[in-house]
């Protein structure tokens, strides 16, 4: 680009009218354009474009009287989804597999003076019968289901590759750390599974069964869906694989009738709850950023709000949110080239629905 004519190009902010937003730069002023302002003279004379997905989270006041389902409410991220829920007015089933503090925040919140709906069903992810009972609990309550969110999530249970191991103890089947894969990513499979058949279900009361109602799956993985982190060996392979379901599903699950069903997935970087005790102190030394309970329960709260993203990634640090998988999305033809994005995106679309891969009896098992 060094011997291309220098262009004068604007840091454009643009809203739209939930209050989220999409960050960029552009050549020419958008007509709803708010917040310019001319890039560094350094950055004009470099020619470079300077992207950001930045989404800035509306607040919950559109989930007033919505039915919300989630998984792993009961302490952390999810208590305070669940807090934070209830307070904007949604009508909020949650499910744990610790009952005595799931019990006792839906008991807390029940003796509001808040009309919202708010109730406990002990729940263990990898049991799919566990995950029908929830949906079950707001859908006879209700009468309907708007939004899901898969939530539970189990940090990593002892060390997958310990360079102890030997050719005597590589024989014992490792069962603890695969339960990070039955939580992490069959638990998250189960619950989507079920939640695509409730969350197209028409209302029984007769509200919100049009085609212009929201639903929502939301997935939350993690920083370590999308890059590595040292030692976390069974806890990446389950994050990346929760990924790839919002990718398989952000299609198909909006073509859903009688309303299309947005998909995303939360990748929240380091948050203060238990699965990360003893690093904070560490971490906080070194002056990087962290994430409270709130600040992750305030996104995922803000991608159900917003009413539009699907197939987004929304990275969290510091209490932000940056949409990554749109950053990747739109620069594929950078990293791979122009041509092979075309193909693999012609290659997507003469598969079709995917119906082949199953109608093929010669794969079947």
């Amino acid at each position: 680009m060094g011997d291309e004519p220098a262009i004068q190009l604007l840091k454009v902010r643009q809203l739209n009218s939930s209050g989220s937003s999409f960050e960029g730069v552009q050549t020419s002023v958008p007509s709803k354009a708010v917040d310019l302002d001319l890039l560094s003279s350094s950055q004009l004379a470099a020619g470079k474009l300077k992207m950001t997905t930045q989404f800035h989270p509306p607040d919950g006041a559109s989930l007033k009287d919505k039915v919300v389902v989630l998984t792993g409410g009961a302490l952390g991220v999810g208590a305070s989804l669940v807090r934070l829920l209830h307070s904007s007015g949604a009508h909020v089933f949650f499910g744990d597999i610790l009952s005595e503090p799931g019990q006792a925040l839906a008991g807390e919140l029940s003796s509001s003076s808040s009309a919202s709906k708010v109730q406990f069903v002990q729940c263990d992810v990898t049991s799919y019968a566990d995950n029908v009972k929830i949906f079950k609990a707001a859908y006879e309550a209700c009468g309907r289901v708007d939004h899901a969110i898969a939530n539970a999530g189990l940090g990593e249970q002892g060390n997958f590759f310990d360079p102890e191991l030997t050719m005597e103890s590589v024989e014992e089947e490792p069962r603890k750390s695969i339960k990070v894969v039955d939580v992490n990513l069959k638990g998250e499979l189960y619950f989507a599974r079920i939640a695509s058949v409730y969350l197209r279900q028409p209302d029984l009361n007769g509200k919100g069964a049009t085609a212009t109602a929201d639903k929502s799956l939301t997935l939350v993985s993690s920083v370590a869906g999308f890059r590595e982190d040292p030692g976390l060996y069974v806890y990446i392979a389950s994050k990346h694989g929760v990924m790839g379901l919002m990718r398989a599903l952000k299609g198909p699950l909006m073509r859903s009738q009688p309303h299309g069903i947005r998909t995303n997935a939360i990748c929240p970087w380091m948050t203060r709850t238990r699965l990360v005790a003893g690093i904070e102190d560490t971490w906080h030394a070194a002056g990087l950023p962290s994430n409270t309970p709130e600040d992750v329960a305030s996104v995922i709260v803000g991608v159900l709000a917003e009413g539009k993203v699907n197939g987004g990634a929304m990275y969290i640090e510091g209490g932000r949110a940056w949409n990554v998988e749109a950053g990747l999305l739109k620069t594929r033809h950078e990293w791979l080239g122009e041509k092979q994005e075309a193909d693999l995106d012609r290659g997507t679309e003469l598969m079709g629905g995917g119906s082949h891969w199953v109608d093929n009896k010669s794969s079947q098992v």
